[in-house]
C-alpha cells in the first residue's frame, strides 16, 4: 500500500531551519551580551564564536565587541598561564577575521612576550602590509626587527673590502679543489654564493635563525642558486651525516665571530666540524688533490690589545664619585658593570662590552704599544680541544704614556689563508667593533711609563677573558686587583719583599663591616656619575617640598586659630607637638635610583623606591644607613604593591602623591613606552599642587648628511655585495629609526640649526599637539640622509635636563630618510611630526 502522508516541501524546511538558526543566534548574542557585563569574557567569547560560525555576515556588526572580548579573555588566559589556549583563541579569531591588523598586531604582542620573536615578527608585519599607517603595528615591528636581524648585517653587507678579500679566499680554496663546502651560520647567504659562483659543486649552508633562513632562502632563489645551494635550518652541532649531508666536506666557511672573536661560538663549531663534518686536514709537507683534505677559511687569527684611558668608557664602568647631591656612597658599596662581575657569575655573560673605539665620545689615549694576546689556530683539532682547558696565560705589558688606566680594548685580524686578511683594529676602516674589558679594582689607577700592566687571558666558556689586571710600578709596589687575590698561584714571581709590599698595599675592609657588591647595566653607572642629573632633581623636589609644607603649616594654622591671637599662639605650641604627616615621594624610575634617597633629606618625606632585583634593595638600604637615615624612612613600593602591573596606585587609601618620578626617556634615545598613559594616571593620583617629573619635554632635531647612518640603516644596492641581489630582502627588516647614537662623534655634516620638533606636557596634556608642521631654514647644501633628535626634559620651568650633553647617560637617536633629499643653502624643508601614544614619527613634507 503506498504511503499516502503528503511530504513537505522543500522550501518550508529550509525556512524552519533559518528561523531557528535565527533564534539561535539571537540568543547567543544576547548571552554574549549579559556575559560581558558580568565580566565573565571567556563565555562570551565563545557565544560570539557560535554567532559568527552560525552568521559570517554579522562579522562587519559585531567585529570591534568581538575584538574587545577577545583581548580582554586572553589578558585572563595570560594571567593564568594557559598559554596554549590563548593561541588557539587567535588562531580561531584569525580564520575569521583573517585581515584584520589589529587581531593579527595583539597576536604579535603575546608571542613576542612569550619568546617566540620570530613568530611575532610574522604577524607584526602581516598587520603592517593590512594597514601601512597602523603605527602600533610598525612600532613593534620596528621593535622586533632590531632582534631578528642585528644591524651589523647591514654595516657587513655594506663593507666592501670585507666581502671582497672572503670572495677571493673562497675562489683561491674552491680552485685548488675544494669542491664540497659548508657555511656555518650562513646569514644572508652571500658566502654560499661565493662559493657557489667559484665553481663548488656541492654547498650547503645551515642558519639556526627561522627569520635569517627564510631570508636566505629567498636571496639564494633570487639569484637563481637554489639548485646548487642546500640550506638548512638548524645547528651546525646538530648536523649528522648521511641524514642532513651525504658525506663530510673539504671546506667550511664562516663567520660566526664577534668583537670578541670567541663569543658567537667558532671554536664549539669548529671542533664538531672537524670531527664530524669535515674531510682530515692536509698534514704539513703533503701533497695532493685539496679535495681529499678539509680546511677551514678563516684558517687562523691573532688577537691583539691594549691598554686604554677612555673617560667614556670610565663613566659607563665605575663609579667616580663618591657624593651624589649630598648622598655619601659608602666604601662597603661596590658597583660593577656586567662585564666585570662575569668573573665571578653562576651563568655565562660575556665579559666585555664592544665601542667603536675610532668613534667613541672624547676619544681615547693608548697607555701602551699594541700587543698580542694569542694565536689560534681553526685548522689545528688540538689546538682547539685545547683552549677551553688551557691554563691562563699570564701577560705583563710595558707603559708608555702616563694616565689613568680605564680598559684593555682588544681587537683580531683574521688570517682566511695565507694571503688574505681581515683587521678590526680601530685603526682600519671597518664594520667591526672592538672587544673592550672594563678595568676594576685597583687602589690607584693611575700609570706611567715604567709600571707593567699584568693580566692573565685564557678561553674559557667560548669566550676571550682577561683577568687579575693589575699594575706592577717602577717602585716595584703592586696595585692587586681583588679578582686577583683569589688565586695566590697566580701572582708573578717576585721576591718576598715585593710580595709584602704588594699585600699590604691591599685595601682591606673593617671585619665587622658588611661589602655589598651591586652589579648595575653600563647606562645605570653613567646615571649614578650624572652630576647634573641628580643636583637638578634635587633643586626640583625641594622648590615642590618647600611650597607643599608651607601650604599645610598655613592650612594648619588656619584651621587650629580662632579669632583671637591667643588661641593662635596655643594652637601654634599644639601644632609643633604634633607629629606631621609626611609628603608622599615615588620613584618608578626604570633600574636604580637614588633619587628617593635624595627626596628623604628634603624635610618630612615618606619616599618609596620602586626597584625590583634584592641586590638593588640591599644596597639602597646601605646608602641610607650609611647616611643616617631612619630604617623606616625608604620603602620599596613593590612590597606594597598586589599587582606590579599596576604600580601606578595611591600611597594610602585616604592619602596622594607629592611628586611622582617617571622615566621617560629609554638609554637608546627614544621616548619609553606608554608614557603618556602613565603620565595620565599620575596626574589622577597627585594632591593639589604635587607634581610630575619631569613635567614636561621639548624635542629637538637637525638636518644632517651622514653617509654612516645611511649604512647602518639598509644595504646599498647590489655593487656592495658583489652584484649579488640581497638588498630587497635584507631591507624589508630596516628600521626608520637608528638608537643608542653619540651625536658628539657621529661623522655627519649638519645642513641646519637645531630646531624644536615637538612639546610633550605631563602635567597639562592640552598644550600637546598630534600632528604639528616644523619649517627648517639649509644653512649649508648638501644630502639630507637622516634627522637626529633629542629631548631638553624640564623638572620645572628654570631646571632642565639636556640628554645629548656629555654627562649625559642617554643617547641620542636619529630618523634615517629612504631617499635622501638634496638641498641647496636658503632652501627650507618641510617636517611633518606626529605623535601618537608613546610614537613619535617625522617624516619629510615634499
Amino acid at each position: 500500500m503506498p504511503n499516502l502522508r503528503p511530504r513537505p516541501r522543500r522550501g518550508a524546511g529550509r525556512g524552519a531551519r533559518a528561523a531557528g538558526r535565527d533564534e539561535l543566534v539571537s540568543r547567543s548574542l544576547q548571552s554574549a551580551e549579559h556575559c560581558l557585563g558580568a565580566q565573565d569574557f571567556g563565555t562570551a567569547y565563545a557565544h560570539y564564536l557560535l554567532v559568527l560560525s552560525l552568521a559570517p555576515e554579522l562579522k562587519d556588526d559585531v567585529k570591534e565587541t568581538f575584538q574587545y572580548t577577545l583581548f580582554r579573555w586572553a589578558e585572563e588566559l595570560d594571567a593564568l598561564s594557559r598559554t596554549q589556549d590563548l593561541l588557539g583563541c587567535y588562531e580561531q579569531a584569525l580564520e575569521l577575521f583573517p585581515d584584520d591588523e589589529v587581531i593579527c598586531n595583539s597576536m604579535g604582542e603575546h608571542l613576542f612576550r612569550m619568546g617566540f620573536r620570530d613568530e611575532a615578527a610574522g604577524y607584526f608585519r602581516k598587520a603592517v602590509k593590512l594597514n601601512p599607517d597602523f603605527s602600533d603595528a610598525k612600532e613593534n615591528f620596528y621593535r622586533v626587527a632590531n632582534w631578528l636581524v642585528e644591524r651589523w648585517h647591514f654595516l657587513m653587507l655594506n663593507d666592501t673590502r670585507r666581502n671582497m678579500i672572503y670572495n677571493a679566499a673562497i675562489q683561491k680554496a674552491v680552485r685548488l679543489g675544494s669542491g664540497s663546502v659548508l657555511d656555518i651560520g650562513a646569514g644572508t647567504g652571500i658566502l654560499s654564493m661565493f662559493a657557489k659562483k667559484a665553481g663548488a659543486h656541492l654547498v650547503y649552508a645551515c642558519e639556526l635563525s627561522k627569520t635569517m633562513y627564510e631570508l636566505a632562502c629567498d636571496v639564494v632563489a633570487a639569484n637563481e642558486m637554489e639548485a646548487g645551494i642546500k640550506l638548512l635550518h638548524m645547528k651546525s652541532l646538530d648536523i649528522e651525516i648521511p641524514k642532513h649531508i651525504p658525506e663530510r666536506v673539504s671546506l667550511v666557511v664562516t663567520e660566526t665571530v664577534d668583537a670578541g672573536l670567541f663569543g658567537e661560538g667558532i671554536v664549539e663549531s669548529l671542533i664538531h666540524a672537524w670531527e664530524h663534518l669535515l674531510l682530515q686536514p692536509k698534514t704539513k709537507g703533503e701533497n695532493g688533490n685539496c679535495e681529499k683534505y678539509g680546511k677551514v677559511i678563516p684558517a687562523s687569527a691573532v688577537i691583539f690589545g691594549m691598554a686604554v684611558e677612555c673617560a667614556e668608557i670610565r663613566r659607563h664602568h665605575r663609579v667616580g664619585i663618591k657624593d651624589i647631591a649630598g648622598i655619601c656612597l659608602p666604601t662597603s658599596v661596590k658597583f660593577q658593570s656586567p662585564a666585570y662581575s662575569s668573573v665571578d657569575a653562576e651563568e655565562t655573560i660575556e665579559p666585555y662590552t664592544t665601542e667603536k673605539m675610532s668613534r667613541v665620545p672624547g676619544g681615547y689615549l693608548a697607555l701602551t704599544e699594541c700587543f698580542e694576546i694569542m694565536t689560534v689556530d681553526f685548522n689545528n683539532l688540538q689546538e682547539l680541544k685545547s683552549l677551553a682547558t688551557k691554563k691562563p696565560d699570564k701577560i705583563g705589558i710595558p707603559v708608555t704614556k702616563e694616565g689613568i688606566l680605564d680598559a684593555i680594548v682588544v681587537w683580531f685580524v683574521l688570517q682566511l689563508d695565507d694571503e688574505h686578511s681581515l683587521s678590526t683594529s680601530p685603526s682600519e676602516e671597518t664594520c667591526w667593533e672592538q672587544a673592550v674589558y672594563p678595568v676594576h679594582d685597583l687602589a690607584d689607577y693611575w700609570i706611567k711609563p715604567g709600571d707593567q700592566v699584568m693580566m692573565e687571558v685564557s678561553c674559557q666558556d667560548c669566550y676571550l677573558r682577561i683577568q687579575s689586571i693589575s699594575v706592577f710600578n717602577s717602585e716595584h709596589e703592586m696595585d692587586v686587583g681583588k679578582s686577583f687575590t683569589k688565586n695566590k698561584d697566580l701572582l708573578p714571581l717576585g721576591n718576598e719583599a715585593e710580595l709584602c709590599s704588594a699585600l699590604a698595599n691591599l685595601q682591606t675592609s673593617k671585619p665587622d663591616a658588611v661589602e655589598q657588591t651591586c652589579v648595575l647595566e653600563s647606562t645605570e653607572i653613567a646615571l649614578l656619575n650624572n652630576i647634573p642629573y641628580h643636583e637638578g632633581f634635587k633643586m626640583a623636589m625641594k622648590k615642590v617640598l618647600s611650597s607643599l609644607t608651607l601650604e599645610k603649616r598655613g592650612q594648619a594654622m588656619d584651621t587650629q586659630c580662632p579669632s583671637n591671637e591667643m588661641s593662635c599662639e596655643s594652637g601654634q605650641n599644639n601644632s609643633e607637638q604634633s607629629v606631621p604627616e609626611p609628603l608622599y615621594v615615588l620613584d618608578v624610575s626604570e633600574g636604580f635610583s637614588i633619587l628617593p634617597i635624595i627626596a628623604g633629606t628634603l624635610g618630612q618625606v615618606k619616599p618609596y623606591s620602586s626597584v625590583e632585583k634584592d641586590q638593588h634593595r640591599m644596597t639602597l638600604d646601605l646608602i641610607s644607613e650609611a647616611n643616617h637615615f631612619p630604617k623606616e624612612t625608604l620603602e620599596f613600593w613593590l612590597r606594597h604593591v598586589e599587582d606590579e602591573s599596576a604600580v601606578l596606585q595611591r600611597p594610602k587609601s585616604d592619602k596622594l602623591w607629592s611628586i611622582i618620578i617617571l622615566d621617560v626617556i629609554e638609554p637608546s634615545g627614544l621616548l619609553q613606552q606608554e608614557i603618556m598613559e602613565k603620565a595620565a594616571i599620575s596626574r589622577c593620583l597627585l594632591q593639589s599642587g604635587g607634581k610630575i617629573f619631569p613635567q614636561y619635554m621639548l624635542m629637538f632635531g637637525l638636518l644632517v648628511e651622514s653617509q654612516t647612518l645611511v649604512e647602518e640603516n639598509a644595504v646599498q644596492g647590489t655593487e656592495r655585495t658583489l652584484g649579488f641581489n640581497i638588498a630587497p630582502f635584507i631591507n624589508q627588516f630596516r628600521v626608520p629609526i637608528r638608537v643608542f647614537l653619540d651625536l658628539s662623534s657621529l661623522p655627519c655634516i649638519p645642513l641646519s640649526k637645531p630646531v624644536e620638533l615637538l612639546r610633550l606636557d605631563l602635567m597639562t596634556p592640552y598644550l600637546n599637539t598630534s600632528n604639528r608642521e616644523v619649517k627648517v631654514c639649509i644653512c649649508k647644501s648638501g644630502q639630507v640622509t637622516a634627522i637626529p633628535f633629542w629631548y631638553h626634559m624640564y623638572l620645572d620651568d628654570e631646571i632642565r635636563l639636556d640628554t645629548s650633553s656629555e654627562s649625559s647617560h642617554w643617547k641620542q637617536a636619529a630618523v634615517v630618510l629612504d631617499n635622501p633629499i638634496q638641498v641647496e643653502m636658503g632652501d627650507e624643508l618641510v617636517l611633518n611630526v606626529q605623535h601618537h601614544k608613546s610614537n613619535v614619527s617625522i617624516t619629510v613634507k615634499q
